[in-house]
């Protein structure tokens, strides 16, 4: 059999196959970006379904529009408005997660050997998602206020050709950094001096949990030419895969032909129940317990790594989101210690895979949302006792 050239440069993700390595009831998983199962709203969820299918059953299970269910994107429109971008229904596209956004954002702009400017490191599945179309990549370094912006402008002046950049300005994956006020409307600048799309990729922004909220990029966007993800999965369902897209009406005309061509349109009985939900019950509220949850795991997960982990590691102090990131002695390569850790009955993600060009061996992402908190506490004493052995 004949395959096309693009399988020489797709491999499974490494995030995927550890995690089949975590299904083990007996591994204790600070890898996979899972929210927390017990938070879900089940038995709300059990009476929206009901009331979908009582007054609406033929519309949600026929075929529909690729754009999305109307009332699921005016409900959309509102929460964004209140983050500050003033947008409207037509600038709305309903993806099956924000993770096809990235696909259908590589369709819409990358040719092969292209180049795309995203923060160093990266989300691997936006790696993967675009490797997909065989662009290079160029990556900006960061520091806790997220990408240097003095940095970007250098790549910008040597990339001319580049298609668009790629950032995830809240509560970052992998880092858990979040980009300064200053820097989100600096780029937008050098977007305009430059005329180069962004990609702004926000699943995270909502589970905000300590310092003071920050608008989106997209809210400084002067020209339409910041394209805007955002998903319900971190603060509603993941499994529902109910995600979003906002872009101005040239760009939206770009995308939804791709989308149309991948799979018409997304599960709009999903749509329906996460629309009828926001009717029904207060949403915000139901955010506020996750960020309750995450904030006291997450000060526990520093706790316990203050406590158990050897002197020279160093770790983020995400204010938000679901990560953090930690850094280790040069030398020490973060897989190693995986394959020990895994014996020890803990993982985590080691670091290397978020740098599309490679490098940064040292380094690894821990969750700290999905383990209750006897699982924290056990999993960071393994995982420092094996530190110790790598860490003299």
């Amino acid at each position: 059999m004949k395959f096309a050239k693009r399988n020489d440069y797709i491999e499974v993700s490494e995030i995927r196959e550890i995690l089949k390595v975590t299904e083990k009831p007996e591994i204790i998983s600070f890898a996979g970006g899972l929210p927390a199962p017990e938070l879900f709203p089940v038995e709300e969820i059990k009476t929206v379904c009901q009331e979908v299918l009582r007054t609406n059953s033929q519309s949600a299970l026929q075929y529909s529009t690729t754009e999305g269910y109307v009332p699921l994107r005016e409900a959309i429109c509102k929460r964004m408005k209140n983050q500050g971008i003033d947008t409207k229904v037509e600038d709305i596209m309903i993806t099956s997660g924000s993770q096809q956004g990235l696909d259908l954002s590589g369709k819409v702009f990358i040719d092969k050997d292209d180049v795309i400017i995203c923060e160093s490191p990266t989300y691997l599945a936006a790696i993967k998602a675009f490797k997909t179309y065989l662009p290079n990549f160029k990556e900006v370094p960061m520091d806790e206020s997220g990408m240097i912006m003095e940095e970007l402008e250098k790549v910008l002046k040597e990339t001319p050709n580049a298609k668009f950049i790629y950032t995830i300005p809240d509560f970052q994956n992998p880092t858990g950094r979040t980009m300064s006020l200053s820097r989100r409307k600096k780029l937008v600048d050098l977007a305009n001096k430059y005329d180069i799309a962004v990609i702004e990729d926000n699943p995270y922004g909502e589970v905000r949990f300590a310092g003071e909220s920050i608008p989106p990029v997209k809210s400084f966007d002067t020209e339409g030419r910041v394209i805007y993800l955002s998903t319900f999965s971190k603060i509603f369902c993941p499994g529902f895969r109910i995600g979003w897209m906002c872009a101005s009406e040239t760009l939206m005309k770009k995308y939804v032909p791709f989308k149309q061509s991948t799979d018409l349109h997304s599960d709009i009985f999903a749509q329906m129940v996460t629309a009828k939900y926001m009717e029904l019950f207060n949403i915000d509220d139901h955010i506020e317990k996750i960020k309750a949850t995450y904030r006291h795991r997450r000060e526990l997960m520093i706790e316990c790594i203050q406590k158990e982990f050897p002197d020279g590691t160093k770790h983020t102090l995400p204010e938000g989101g679901l990560f953090m990131w930690v850094e280790l002695p040069k030398g020490i390569k973060a897989k190693e210690v995986f394959q020990v850790a895994l014996e020890k009955n803990v993982a985590f993600v080691p670091g290397d895979s978020f740098f599309p060009n490679g490098g940064c061996e040292n380094t690894f992402r821990l969750n700290y949302s999905n383990m209750p908190d006897e699982r924290i506490v056990e999993g960071i004493r393994r995982l420092g006792m094996v530190l110790k052995s790598f860490i003299k």
